[in-house]
């Protein structure tokens, strides 16, 4: 074919496109978008997808496409059908059977049963594959032994298979909370021969064999994580998107310029310093929603300068003015927080600081009183490393921190922002870290979800803190079976974390989204879950891909 006719032939074909993609815009104007592609922002690119070695919020949000555990989680928190049909608790709270559906399947195919199950929750509990969020299975009956390596055989875990269709799962201690926790990435199922063939690389786009609503299409590092509607998925035919395009921006300015372009059609976030212009010109579009997450600074207890000297770490706590960052820096998109535990939990009592409710003034006093007993002052000054993962609501707030600490106290502060990665690194070696910023979103709807992130041993436990005391209500908690008396114990422990103060609270959460008016069916829940499978675009043609 000559060069002339090639291009000729090219015109036109580009020329049927462009008329076919009008027509797509005026048909989905009229009627609703079936099979279109969604663009979720998705905060920092994911380290991991294998649900065994997963910690972020963002990791999770993938997970909960590509998988699906025994119940999900409904946009009020409540528990939902998942790949089981239903339920039995004996009457000790104990044991717990539950029934699969018929016919579920892999995304290759493979019938899926209540051995994967088995094997996917002892793998997790398995020291040799290293996850720090291996505690969250503690509940079961010898998770802590295996874990810590005083049980070798992680075939010890109270879970059994009598048949395909039944999983039988038993408790070390009642625990009420546990049924919400079946819905966390750590109790995902995984392919074993998936695993058992491609090791760490299990994962990655042509190896990943799931069982969720959707499958892994493609993952290009930094620019974005695709997946495909699953055929093989036990809900297929409600599932309205045929794609789903997940995309790693760590900059609010930069998901906020997307999200203007039509790039984007859920943020992860809304920048705070923005949120003025944001209501201006998105109010329909801006969601909010309360959430079960705290926003802390976290000491490194483990190195100077404030392993073993609390009160230090009460002087920088007293002089942090939260209203003022709520207000100022997050635009009232926060609480003020005092407390370790957010609020809205039922049957618990939130503990606070005993200063709480201090003035100012009183703070400032009773804090340079403990700066110079810990022996600095305006001859010689504190001198310290905040660091904090890359994103501009966390530089605005590590500046205004910094500048409360230099005026009040005469501290020296530098900042270090670390790509989000590295970040969770460094935290987790305590070898560098000072002070840090830090997030906690509730993994369950539970306290216990925050006091046990403390507990010595526990792998998130980035602050080093490590107080038998403490230790000894966390654990008494969970053997507790009397609701009252367990909320009590939890208590005692925040409490006491209040006093030994490894972090500073700052503000309570609030789920923050732009969501465009097309996308129907997002309601993320207070534990920020709002899957895919649920969500359909009408009046738009979205983004194709």
């Amino acid at each position: 074919m000559s060069s002339r006719k090639a291009f000729v032939n090219r015109t036109a074909r580009d020329g049927i496109k462009r008329i076919m993609c009008l027509l797509g815009v005026l048909v989905c104007v009229t009627g609703p978008a079936i099979g279109q592609t969604l663009h979720r922002g998705n905060g920092a690119e994911p380290g991991t997808l294998d649900p065994a070695k997963s910690e972020t919020l963002g990791e999770g949000h993938i997970q909960g496409d590509l998988f699906e555990g025994l119940v999900i989680l409904d946009p009020d928190g409540a528990v939902q059908p998942g790949q089981a049909e239903h339920w039995t608790v004996s009457a000790d709270g104990r044991h717990y059977r539950f029934t699969l559906r018929t016919g579920l399947r892999w995304s290759n195919g493979d019938p899926l049963t209540a051995t994967d199950f088995v094997y996917s929750l002892r793998r997790v509990v398995d020291p040799k594959v290293g996850s720090s969020y291996a505690y969250l299975l503690a509940p079961i009956a010898n998770a802590e032994q295996i874990i810590a390596g005083t049980i070798k055989d992680p075939a010890e875990l109270g879970v059994t298979a009598p048949d395909p269709r039944t999983l039988d799962v038993t408790l070390a201690a009642p625990s009420p909370f546990f049924l919400t926790l079946l819905a966390h990435s750590k109790f995902l199922p995984v392919h074993r021969a998936s695993v058992e063939r491609w090791g760490q690389s299990f994962t990655r786009p042509g190896h990943l064999v799931s069982n969720g609503a959707f499958v892994l299409k493609d993952w290009v590092p930094q620019a974005r994580i695709v997946l495909e509607r699953n055929p093989y998925y036990r809900d297929a035919g409600h599932v309205a998107l045929k794609r789903v395009v997940y995309l790693p921006i760590e900059d609010g300015g930069t998901e906020l310029r997307m999200y203007r372009a039509g790039q984007v059609d859920i943020t992860a976030d809304v920048p705070a310093a923005l949120l003025g212009v944001i209501r201006r010109d998105f109010p329909q579009e801006l969601a909010t929603a309360p959430a079960l997450s705290a926003s802390y600074l976290g000491y490194n207890l483990t190195r100077p300068p404030f392993r073993g000297v609390a009160g230090l770490r009460l002087a920088l706590a007293l002089v942090i003015d939260r209203e003022a960052i709520c207000n100022r820096i997050l635009k009232s998109s926060a609480r003020a927080a005092y407390g370790w535990v957010p609020p809205g939990l039922p049957g618990y009592t939130r503990q606070s600081v005993p200063w709480a409710d201090w003035s100012m003034a009183r703070r400032i006093t009773l804090a340079r009183e403990l700066y110079a007993a810990a022996g600095y002052g305006p001859g010689h000054p504190l001198h310290i490393e905040l660091r904090f993962n890359t994103n501009d609501t966390n530089k605005r707030l590590a500046i205004a921190v910094a500048s409360m600490w230099h005026e009040t106290l005469g501290v020296e502060t530098d900042l270090l922002n670390e790509e989000f990665k590295v970040f969770l690194e460094n935290r987790k070696a305590r070898k560098v870290t000072q002070v840090y910023r830090g997030g906690w979103t509730a993994d369950y709807a539970d306290p216990s979800t925050f006091t046990d992130l403390l507990e010595s041993k526990a792998g998130l436990n980035d602050t080093g803190y490590d107080n038998p005391d403490y230790d000894s209500f966390v654990a008494k908690a969970a053997a507790e079976a009397d609701p009252a008396r367990r909320m009590a114990d939890l208590a005692a422990a925040e409490k006491l974390l209040l006093s030994d103060l490894p972090l500073i609270p700052l503000y309570d959460g609030m789920w923050l989204h732009l969501v465009k008016g097309y996308v129907q069916g997002y309601r993320p829940n207070v534990l920020g879950y709002a899957y895919s499978k649920d969500i359909s675009l009408r009046g738009a043609v979205g983004n194709g891909f």
